[in-house]
């Protein structure tokens, strides 16, 4: 979706914005002296997008001026008196390439596909892509041959006339640098304190004119809608503008989840009586509804496609109302949780009966043995592709899927296109960024796109009127909690501990209380039921050349019987769905129009 577009008539930029996403406020184009700023999102409060744009001009347009960069779910383009700016947050929700040639920036745009019409296909995003399903938006490669991605946090810098000038990663704001220390002293109740405040803070941000919140009835969606709907009580927006929207199953075993959604309901509405409540039925709804569609349609593969449909019938929903934002409780698992890589720091730095003490209050808080504990917070980080072979070799037994985890080579990408195009390579890459290191620090970094991989958000933007957002991810709630000691946020048995004493006067017991959910296995099985034969007819009809040069197309259909009769796990159906949605991609290439919409051009500041 080409929200904002910069090129050149000769040696003179040319700056345009969608017009329909203007008039919506996804899109804010904001003029002065220091020149002209196209922001696509939001930069420092969903109420103040034409303040935080204008801002960000200001800070960004004096000469040579290298601030750290603001909060918000933002990429921007700046047009200066001496320079040229492309920028993205750096939770980077918000898409934003260019096309380069000779060291020149040729055009910027928030499609990929726009840039690349025409262009050859890039075989090593592919490799990089099937390496599992963080491995898309972290990394500069794209689909296209000469486009390459804005990463997040990232500034880069053209001439006027776009020859490239250099790009450079910043940080959000000095006050989130997790080497502060902890504000309010050491303990349980000093982190719940801050936590709570970092939060409010991340929701506040986020509350629109109509604010949508997404309710299950789990810790995370709930904490979230009672911190909106107090500040919606205490006047950040008019009467009525909360709407708690939720999907509702009559049956199945996701029908355990109602009595829970029902309490998280009541208890919001006592704290903002005016909330709308929006109970949308879903018992429907299925995995890979309508699939070549959407898995087709996007600028790029999305490797959770799969899952769209569900979210699709929430998103209409809220559109009807008019919201103007949707949150959600995407992220709280491996932000606010304890940080079980720091066992890995214990071992290395040779505290080994600590960490062993440690990895048995685990193991005995998750009822899970010693040994796999270890295996996975220890082992694994440290040797990751070795771990997986090993563990390849031990479960296969003849299967597609046993013992298939997240970086190597799955058995349908073929051999010959896995060597030919650096697949071995891309997989070091993944599992170094997943791991790095210091996996306690990288845990914090890989959440960020493994936690809330929301492409269906950007896609369906334009028809929506909005974006998803995600407060558990703001740069000041994951600085909060990664300058933690993580003594403080493991209690056995008591997972996310510091969010539950952080929301204890809010919570309602029942929920506060609880410390496992129906997971949406059913709706994955469901659809791979109803939609198995089919997506297996997908990929022996491809017509793609490049399906056949990838993947041993009968050994892919195998893994996907497979994954219908519930053999593998979640590491091995996550590269069944990455695969899958990569073959629909590239059937519908040739069919996605990259015709421009209707744009409107931003007039140069003074």
């Amino acid at each position: 979706m080409e929200a904002l577009r910069l090129e050149w008539d000769g040696d003179v930029p040319k700056l345009w914005a969608a017009e329909t996403m203007a008039r919506q406020g996804l899109v804010t184009a904001v003029s002065s002296r220091a020149g002209t700023a196209v922001v696509v999102g939001w930069v420092g409060s969903v109420r103040e997008r034409v303040a935080g744009a204008r801002g960000l001009l200001d800070d960004w347009g004096r000469p040579q001026a290298a601030p750290p960069l603001p909060t918000g779910d933002y990429a921007a383009v700046l047009v200066c008196r001496d320079r040229i700016l492309l920028v993205r947050d750096e939770q980077a929700r918000i898409p934003l390439f260019f096309g380069e040639t000779g060291g020149r920036v040729t055009a910027v745009s928030t499609s990929a596909r726009h840039l690349g019409g025409g262009a050859e296909l890039d075989r090593r995003y592919f490799c990089r892509y099937l390496t599992g399903n963080m491995a898309q938006p972290h990394t500069e490669l794209t689909p296209f041959t000469g486009v390459h991605r804005v990463l997040g946090g990232e500034v880069v810098e053209l001439s006027l006339t776009g020859r490239m000038r250099g790009r450079v990663l910043r940080r959000v704001r000095q006050a989130h640098d997790p080497s502060v220390p902890a504000a309010d002293g050491p303990g349980l109740a000093g982190a719940a304190k801050e936590l709570r405040l970092a939060l409010e803070n991340a929701v506040g941000r986020r509350m629109g004119r109509v604010t949508a919140c997404h309710v299950s009835g789990g810790t995370d969606s709930t904490s979230v809608a009672l911190l909106a709907a107090r500040l919606s009580a205490a006047g950040q927006g008019c009467p009525g503008d909360l709407v708690l929207l939720a999907g509702r199953f009559g049956r199945g075993e996701l029908a355990a989840e109602q009595p829970y959604l029902d309490e998280a309901m009541a208890e919001i509405r006592r704290h903002a009586p005016a909330a709308r409540p929006v109970i949308v039925d879903a018992d429907d709804v299925a995995d890979f509804d309508d699939f070549q569609h959407h898995a087709g349609d996007p600028d790029e593969p999305h490797a959770h496609a799969f899952r769209a449909p569900f979210w699709s019938r929430l998103h209409a929903a809220a559109a009807d109302l008019g919201c103007d934002t949707l949150l959600t409780g995407c992220g709280a698992d491996p932000i606010v949780d304890a940080n079980p890589f720091h066992l890995h720091r214990l071992a290395r730095t040779g505290r080994l009966r600590q960490m062993t003490g440690q990895a048995r209050d685990w193991a005995a808080g998750s009822e899970r043995g010693l040994w796999d504990v270890v295996s996975a917070y220890v082992v694994r980080p440290a040797l990751p592709l070795t771990a997986e072979r090993v563990t390849a070799l031990v479960r296969r037994r003849g299967t597609v899927l046993g013992g298939l985890g997240g970086f190597a080579r799955p058995p349908w990408l073929r051999p010959g296109f896995a060597r030919a195009h650096g697949y071995r390579g891309a997989g070091i890459a993944e599992s170094r960024f997943v791991f790095g290191r210091r996996p306690e620090l990288s845990l914090y970094e890989a959440a960020n796109y493994l936690a809330a991989p929301d492409p269906l958000s950007w896609r369906r933007a334009r028809q929506d009127g909005f974006f998803l957002s995600h407060p558990f991810l703001d740069p000041e709630v994951i600085a909060t909690m990664r300058r933690l000691p993580a003594e403080t946020a493991l209690q056995p048995g008591r997972p996310k501990a510091v969010l539950r004493e952080a929301m204890a006067d809010l919570l309602p017991p029942r929920i506060g209380g609880r410390v496992a959910k129906v997971p949406f296995n059913q709706l994955y099985a469901r659809g791979l039921r109803t939609h198995g034969d089919e997506l297996i007819d997908l990929c022996r009809s491809a017509r793609h050349p490049l399906v056949a040069e990838m993947f041993d197309v009968e050994t892919l259909c195998r893994a996907v019987r497979e994954a219908q009769f519930g053999m593998g796990d979640s590491y091995s159906w996550d590269r069944v769905n990455s695969s899958l949605a990569l073959v629909a991609w590239l059937e519908r290439s040739d069919r996605r129009s990259r015709a421009p919409r209707a744009a409107m051009p931003v007039t140069p500041g003074p």
